[in-house]
């Protein structure tokens, strides 16, 4: 993947980074909706690939015009999952190293015509509805390659571990932003605590990013896994707004924490909470929960505002009033592949709307309160579903919470929360959980209802909240 995201475009072409835990399915789909013409595969993915082609076939689709390329795993693959019986049980036309070796070393690249050519097609992970193809121009990917770096503080010759899948924004443009800076990639077939630090130690590891379903990962395995740094790591996390209790907990471990926030549609990144020295006073508490927001835009963006929907009027900056997230500049996508009507909505009054709903802080910094259609409507009260999460998920038996609306004949809806405990934690009931939220919030805003349980999430780690509001929909009022 990170050797194809500098040969594909030097060769005039258009990268299409699917990701690795899609079903034969949904790559089907993509492939049909994308019009690939190669496709690298894995070899230990390649069941799914073969899945994939033969249901395109079926739909009516061809596969004589796609030429698949298999990319074998080397004998000491360090990878409990690997299979060497697998490419021998399927077809293909090239095999990657062999393909290379046939190359001409004299071959010119291929620039593009314009800067705003498609560099990527990358799909978006589809928490709300059927992934849409978002494209990336080389001018776009670029700038955001260097905005990263100055988002990581990332000097000269960074040793840069892979916890974010480089299918995910194309990793945030670091990819090309780490490369640019001469740095070295650690990469994982497996994401897991034990790899991690283990990486981190051997190879001495600078910098990282991850969604927060990683930060969860780190901060909740044993201790034996545990091993220490030769220095601190500098972690950028993004996605979901993270918990300011775990992002305590990474600091305390080793990782020095900066929190990004943005889209597919943005490039990944598109503002950063820049930390301003005289918070280093403040509580660590008090310093988590500023972490925790979605700061500034960065340099390569024209402009980021708060906004009312329907008006376009900007919002106050008190903090208080909400208003829907809005970008602008050439780190925002060029479109939607294939789709000129969702481009033209996304794009309605010459700004990008996100769907994320917000605060804009006295400061200019932004804080994110909840996605517009997650927002709880209780007796015409708003409740934002991301204030009930932070409490759930500060209770010491909590490992990850979602909250959504249930439908109720007196209130209209009330907060459903939907909740993953800690590994060895059985005992504790509804009841309980209820009482904590109803300590520390206004009680409309405190959870009716507690559900036990896994928490159905995208490959990249997203919570699909349209499962979740169909259960609580299922359970009908109160």
């Amino acid at each position: 993947m990170h050797e194809l995201h500098f040969a594909v475009p030097m060769a005039g072409l258009v990268l299409c980074p699917l990701n690795t835990r899609l079903d034969p399915s949904t790559v089907s789909v993509l492939l049909a909706h994308s019009e690939a013409k190669i496709l690298f595969v894995d070899q230990q993915l390649l069941d799914i690939a073969h899945g994939a082609l033969d249901l395109l076939v079926k739909s009516g689709g061809t596969r004589t015009s796609l030429k698949l390329v298999l990319i074998s795993q080397s004998s000491d693959d360090d990878n409990e999952d690997s299979s060497s019986s697998v490419a021998s049980n399927y077809s293909f036309d090239y095999e990657y190293e062999a393909l290379i070796k046939s190359g001409n070393s004299e071959f010119e690249v291929i620039k593009p015509r314009s800067e705003w050519d498609p560099i990527s097609i990358n799909y978006t992970s589809g928490t709300t509805s059927r992934p849409k193809g978002v494209m990336y121009s080389h001018r776009g990917a670029y700038l955001n390659s260097l905005a990263t770096v100055l988002l990581n503080e990332m000097p000269l010759y960074p040793v840069y571990l892979w916890t974010l899948p480089m299918f995910h924004c194309n990793g945030w443009c670091l990819v090309w932003g780490v490369a640019a800076q001469g740095g070295t990639n650690i990469c994982l077939r497996k994401v897991s605590p034990k790899l991690i630090f283990k990486s981190i130690s051997m190879h001495k590891v600078t910098h990282m990013a991850g969604a927060p379903t990683v930060l969860n990962m780190i901060v909740n395995c044993p201790v034996t896994e545990h091993k220490p740094f030769p220095q601190r790591v500098d972690f950028m996390t993004g996605g979901a707004p993270p918990q300011p209790h775990i992002l305590a907990k990474m600091q305390e471990l080793g990782f020095n924490m900066s929190h990004i926030y943005g889209l597919t549609e943005t490039y990944g990144p598109g503002t950063y909470c820049m930390w301003k020295p005289e918070w280093d006073s403040l509580p660590l508490e008090e310093r988590s929960k500023l972490k925790a927001r979605q700061g500034v835009p960065h340099l390569g963006l024209e402009g980021v505002e708060v906004k009312d929907p329907v008006t376009m009027e900007t919002v106050p900056d008190d903090g208080l009033t909400m208003g829907e997230v809005v970008f602008k500049g050439n780190t925002v996508m060029s479109g939607y592949y294939k789709d000129l009507e969702a481009t033209q909505k996304a794009f309605e009054g010459d700004w990008f709307h996100s769907g994320d709903l917000a605060v804009k802080h006295p400061d200019g910094y932004i804080e994110i309160k909840d996605r517009l259609k997650d927002v709880i409507i209780s007796g015409g009260e708003n409740i934002s579903s991301l204030e009930v999460e932070r409490v759930l998920c500060s209770h010491e038996a909590v490992l990850e919470a979602a909250v959504v609306a249930r439908p109720d004949n007196h209130w209209g809806e009330t907060p459903c929360g939907f909740v993953n405990l800690k590994d060895g934690i059985d005992t504790i009931k509804p009841e309980e959980i209820i009482g904590f939220c109803r300590d520390r919030l206004p009680h409309y805003m405190a959870p009716k209802t507690i559900v036990f349980g896994d928490i159905p999430k995208t490959s990249t780690g997203k919570v699909q909240k349209y499962i979740l509001r169909k259960r609580a929909e299922e359970m009908g009022s109160l």
